[in-house]
């Protein structure tokens, strides 16, 4: 079993609690953070991010690295950002402003790539797609609106689609509150909070509603189970609602339609909820400034942290950093001095790239939105064809890029396929013995 850690961030001025998810000890407290939900972000598990709000009009963004409880690095963006995500790889960190723009930082520089407004009100949440390809964000206006990263870069596209979102939801009526995504990239599917009362599922294959679902409560905070059989709904009411996403319509308590059950220890309202990497326990902050673990086979809690007095706004739990692991001899400490990572300059306050620069962006593949996959992952002959259009298009920076990733998805696919006609050969064998091991008992008889 990997080791994990819990991180936990306040609204308040309670600094940034860590904990190691298994024995409950805790390992630093990091100072000086007042984040917003959806403020606390690990990149690449490398240091942590914060967004700050001090009021309406200004805030900042700050770096800590793992092994010192002090600030390391205080960014200052052109206005105060609610949201932050960061790609998988740690190469890019996204905020959502309290206008509605969002920012695009390269990491390793803290250049700004790309600014751009996406809603008409404060963006609440950012999150990417798993396959890194999307960024989908919602906000104060109610809508949820899905972005290409390429689309972004590229002029042509923008032309040609004359606006820049994929596709653009509206169908919530309130502030969107959360936003999660599940496993198959741009053939996922999301679901969506807000406060309506209301949690949404939507394709991103087809651009549609999947179903809606009402609660007793506003929903602050969402987890999709891994199996993506059921999401986990935090309310404002103290319990965590649980929805079916595949149910026909049928519900045995009084909760609501695909409701089919609760955890509940009545304490305040949930404001944060995430996994842990065995995809069985929850992780939930409450207002009460306590967090909680829940065992979501038993729906009991299994362990509990205090954090502090203000509402646990933010929950991550990731794989716990080697500059957390104990230093047991005068060696050890040498090689993690050796192995400390170094933090990345501020973010940049406005861009400064010249439009005529050679700039060199990674973008991972894009799908193809004209023409919507039914199947969860694209197909190696989906891929290959996406490689010849690719090459056919030029040498621009964007498509050298896109053509290396999915030579890379390509390879993946075809190990894939390789191990599953294994399994089928070995369960193919194994029914084939059994079946005449079952015919030779009955001759016997």
């Amino acid at each position: 079993m990997e080791d994990e850690v819990v991180l936990a961030s306040s609204s308040t001025d309670a600094a940034i609690g860590c904990w190691d998810l298994r024995s409950g000890a805790e390992h630093l407290r990091y100072r000086s953070c007042a984040s917003p939900s959806h403020g606390l972000v690990s990149v690449a598990g490398r240091f942590l991010a914060s967004s700050q709000l001090r009021d309406s009009s200004s805030g900042s963004v700050l770096f800590w690295s793992w092994n010192k409880p002090q600030v390391e690095v205080k960014s200052f963006p052109a206005e105060a950002i609610n949201p932050l995500a960061c790609n998988s790889e740690g190469t890019y960190i996204v905020g959502g402003g309290v206008s509605g723009d969002i920012y695009l930082w390269e990491v390793a520089t803290g250049r700004l790539l790309k600014k751009w407004h996406g809603h008409y009100r404060a963006v609440t949440c950012l999150v990417f797609s798993m396959d890194q390809s999307l960024l989908i964000s919602g906000a104060e206006d109610g809508s949820v609106r899905v972005w290409s990263l390429l689309m972004i870069f590229d002029e042509e596209r923008q032309q040609r689609s004359g606006h820049l979102y994929e596709y653009s939801f509206t169908e919530h009526a309130l502030p969107v509150t959360d936003i999660v995504t599940g496993y198959g990239g741009s053939n996922a599917i999301i679901v969506s909070a807000s406060q309506d009362r209301t949690c949404k599922v939507w394709s991103l294959a087809r651009g549609t509603l999947l179903r809606n679902i009402v609660f007793p409560s506003v929903i602050d905070a969402v987890a999709l189970d891994p199996g993506e059989h059921v999401f986990y709904a935090g309310g404002r009411d103290g319990k965590i609602y649980i929805a079916e996403l595949n149910s026909l319509g049928k519900s045995n308590n009084n909760y609501g339609l695909h409701i089919i059950g609760t955890l509940s220890d009545q304490s305040k309202a949930i404001c944060s909820l995430a996994f842990a990497l065995d995809g069985l326990q929850l992780v939930a902050g409450s207002e009460d400034g306590f967090v909680r673990v829940w065992d979501t086979k038993t729906h009991n809690i299994i362990r509990v942290f205090k954090h502090a007095k203000g509402p646990v706004n933010n929950i991550l739990v990731i794989r716990q950093p080697p500059a957390l692991y104990p230093r047991t001899s005068a060696n050890n400490q040498g090689l993690m001095a050796r192995k400390q990572v170094s933090l990345p300059p501020p973010l940049e306050k406005f861009t400064s790239i010249d439009e005529h620069s050679d700039l060199s962006i990674y973008i991972p593949p894009q799908p193809d939105y004209q023409r919507p996959c039914d199947a969860t992952y694209a197909t190696v002959d989906t891929m290959n064809k996406q490689i010849n259009e690719l090459q056919q298009r030029g040498s621009c920076g964007a498509s050298e890029m896109e053509i290396e990733r999915l030579k890379a998805d390509n390879k993946r696919a075809m190990q894939m396929i390789q191990q599953w006609k294994k399994m089928y050969e070995n369960l193919h064998q194994f029914c084939v013995g059994d079946l005449l091991s079952g015919e030779g008992d009955t001759s016997t008889v």
